[in-house]
């Protein structure tokens, strides 16, 4: 994605709170994590957390980045995050990876704020910014994400459970949703007899909690692997020359990385 169109869409999140890029991603990579999810699924027997947030008939699998190197292309693609770069900035987290799989039968979720539970005053700047990869095509009756434009700039977040007037993102197999955290939206409701497949990718600033303690739950040996990039993403740095320190040193160490740059912000003044 070139400056010019990455600048574009975010433009759009600023004025309407999303967009979509479409045909984002790469045919083949589409098609190799939705095989890959339907073996992780069998594999380790995922099955619908069955509460009214979650549903009753949707299958999430969290913590995608430690089933391996297929995953780790997902929060640095080139085409996403350049967008998520520009609505938070380049010092952004991993805040959670996982899919969510709508199947036959499931009702619409509850709309709400992906920043509904931060206690800060709104509207504010962008705490979260996250995406949704389409592997299968969004429709309005397959369950697509229902969105209520311009609702980042509301003064509250909704009420739970509330019944609001809201569209469908709808968007063809390959093509990624990008919205800014406060926006309404929640999952819409299947009414096919086929599965709606999507990945969320979702980032936070990087002076906030991460939604996945990312640390704690990725193993080093596996975030070792990581590229530069990565690393950064789930936390091995410091933000602005201060935030996530460990001892005015930079966490990047723990992973035995002698690239990271390890100066404080008082080394600057």
């Amino acid at each position: 994605m070139d400056a010019a169109t990455a600048d574009a869409h975010a433009a759009r999140i600023a004025e309407v709170g999303y967009t979509i890029v479409e045909d984002a991603i790469e045919p083949d990579f589409v098609d190799a994590l939705d095989e890959d999810l339907r073996r992780l699924e069998r594999e380790l027997g995922i099955v619908p957390a069955a509460n009214d947030f979650e549903g009753s008939r949707t299958v999430r699998i969290y913590n995608l980045l430690v089933h391996g190197e297929l995953y780790e292309r997902i929060p640095v693609h080139d085409n996403v995050l350049p967008v998520v770069e520009r609505v938070l900035d380049r010092g952004c987290l991993v805040s959670s990876l996982s899919s969510i799989s709508i199947d036959p039968g499931e009702t619409a979720q509850p709309i709400h704020a992906d920043d509904q539970l931060i206690p800060i005053a709104k509207p504010h700047v962008a705490t979260v910014c996250n995406s949704m990869w389409a592997l299968t095509d969004f429709t309005e009756e397959n369950g697509a994400t229902r969105l209520i434009p311009g609702t980042h700039l509301a003064d509250a977040s909704p009420s739970y459970g509330q019944h609001y007037d809201s569209i469908p993102a709808e968007m063809r197999k390959g093509s990624v949703l990008i919205w800014h955290g406060s926006l309404w939206h929640g999952g819409g409701a299947n009414r096919t007899d086929t599965r709606r497949v999507g990945v969320a990718m979702n980032y936070c600033a990087g002076w906030i909690r991460q939604q996945e303690n990312q640390q704690l739950g990725i193993p080093r040996d596996i975030a070792r692997r990581f590229s530069p990039r990565l690393r950064e993403l789930c936390g091995y740095g410091v933000y602005n020359g201060l935030i996530g320190h460990i001892d005015k040193r930079s966490p990047a160490e723990l992973l035995d990385d002698a690239s990271a740059d390890h100066s404080m912000i008082w080394d600057h003044v």
